[in-house]
């Protein structure tokens, strides 16, 4: 029987509401343990260098406290590699984020980057930490993030989320190909960017069976402000892992 698919929650955005306001609402490690209790399997926080949502401090303040697994995204500059290895996550996501870009927008090129890649997951590696790539359904650059030594890869969904309105199959295929060849030279599989109560779903059954895990931040945080946060964390692990697949 397949593993279900696990739900990381992205609280980067629990952090850009306190950061706009100062002080310490809403509290970034509390909404983090009430996801925990609510159902979600991991906790994200993509830190970036002017702290804009996620500051480092709270970092170190959830790696202790997330008792589920926790996931750190970011570009890996020595500042990064230096916060995820004082606070060991379960998992560190590398995303080729410029300074000062407003979201990831772009997958790695494993090939381009190759020595930067094997440099870092090495250093990760030595300390115990999962380590994935975020990349786009390239099978090229997929058979890159092997060779450099990845144990995972995310796969950059904002394309399949454009299209699917439009044409569902069509926006799925590149992913499950790529998802299927990922799983084929052993590399885990996660998704994100874009995923929503809309288009998850399809994602989800579509990929049934090679999708290990899936990170969203903002599509949550924004329902849960109509819906709740339990209500919405429950809404989007139904999506996931509906009773007819199984």
């Amino acid at each position: 029987m397949n593993e279900p698919t696990k739900l990381s929650v992205n609280i980067n955005k629990i952090a850009t509401l306190r950061n706009a306001r100062g002080g310490d609402v809403p509290n970034v490690l509390k909404t983090a343990l009430d996801c925990e209790k609510f159902g979600a399997q991991g906790i994200t926080v993509h830190p970036r260098p002017d702290q804009r949502h996620i500051r480092y401090s709270d970092v170190a303040e959830l790696a202790p406290a997330v008792t589920t697994e926790f996931n750190i995204e970011g570009y890996p500059n020595s500042a990064f590699i230096d916060l995820v290895l004082q606070n060991k996550p379960d998992q560190v996501t590398l995303v080729p984020d410029p300074p000062g870009v407003l979201t990831s927008n772009a997958g790695w090129n494993t090939i381009e980057n190759e020595g930067l890649l094997k440099e870092v997951i090495a250093v990760f590696k030595q300390a115990g930490i999962r380590t994935s790539i975020f990349i786009e359904t390239n099978l090229e650059l997929i058979d890159g993030a092997k060779t450099v030594g990845a144990d995972r890869i995310e796969l950059y969904t904002e394309e399949y989320a454009l299209k699917y309105e439009e044409d569902a199959s069509g926006a799925i295929e590149p992913y499950k190909i790529a998802a299927m060849h990922a799983k084929g030279i052993g590399l885990g599989v996660n998704a994100g960017h874009d995923l929503n109560l809309e288009n998850l779903s399809f994602f989800a059954e579509q990929l049934f069976g090679n999708l290990d895990e899936v990170s969203i931040g903002h599509a949550l945080i924004a329902d849960a402000l109509y819906l709740g946060l339990h209500n919405t964390i429950q809404q989007y692990l139904n999506c996931l892992n509906p009773i007819s697949w199984k």
